[in-house]
């Protein structure tokens, strides 16, 4: 299946729900490319054992996808001194819900309660800031469905994976905030801060 190993599909068919797929992500090491900018394909990072966010979010997808679902992912793009956040994205009766891989203690798992993409987006607005307290969110894209990148072979390549992300940076993006909104912003309060500096690697 989809070029999978036996021992791939073992590991990925036990992932059968959301939760399942977000607790295993939990459990890799976070990737800190010490050597230099990584994009590990799933394959990759089943082998490795670490990953970063969209690293984290293709192999959340590609678990979705085992188990019969398309494998999306969309892209949280921040403000220029920030970075971009990407996660995978699942349905449950209607609502939308959030896989994610991060370091920290913000921006993490959605649970499936929202009803629309862009709700599901807001979620992540407050806690999306820097060390200043600044809140950097500001746009998002629509669901990307990685069946498109099948014939690249996003799954199972041992080479980087960059058309990815690439892509997703590209990709139609949607405003969360005007100008004129974004310039009237509260930071967020030094206890959110030093609460966002909170890191499990």
């Amino acid at each position: 299946m989809f070029g999978l190993t036996k021992e791939e599909l073992l590991v990925l068919k036990k992932l059968n729900t959301p939760r399942k797929v977000q607790d295993f992500l939990n459990k890799i090491s976070i990737n800190f490319e010490e050597d230099g900018d990584t994009c590990l394909s799933p394959r990759c990072v089943l082998r490795e054992r670490r990953a970063h966010c969209v690293e984290g979010a293709m192999l959340a997808a590609l678990a979705l996808r085992v188990h019969g679902q398309r494998p999306l992912v969309l892209d949280l793009s921040a403000t220029k001194e920030d970075q971009d956040h990407v996660v995978a994205l699942f349905k449950k009766k209607g609502c939308w819900g959030a896989i994610s891989k991060t370091n920290h203690a913000m921006l993490r798992y959605r649970e499936p309660v929202y009803r629309t993409i862009r709700e599901l987006v807001m979620s992540y607005f407050h806690e999306y800031f820097l060390d200043s307290g600044k809140k950097t969110l500001r746009r998002y894209s629509l669901p990307v469905d990685l069946a498109r990148f099948d014939k690249l072979n996003w799954m199972t390549n041992e080479q980087e994976v960059w058309f990815v992300p690439e892509y997703l940076v590209g990709a139609r993006h949607y405003k969360v905030v005007s100008k004129k909104q974004a310039r009237r912003l509260r930071k967020a309060d030094p206890l959110e801060v030093d609460a966002g500096k909170l890191v499990e690697w």
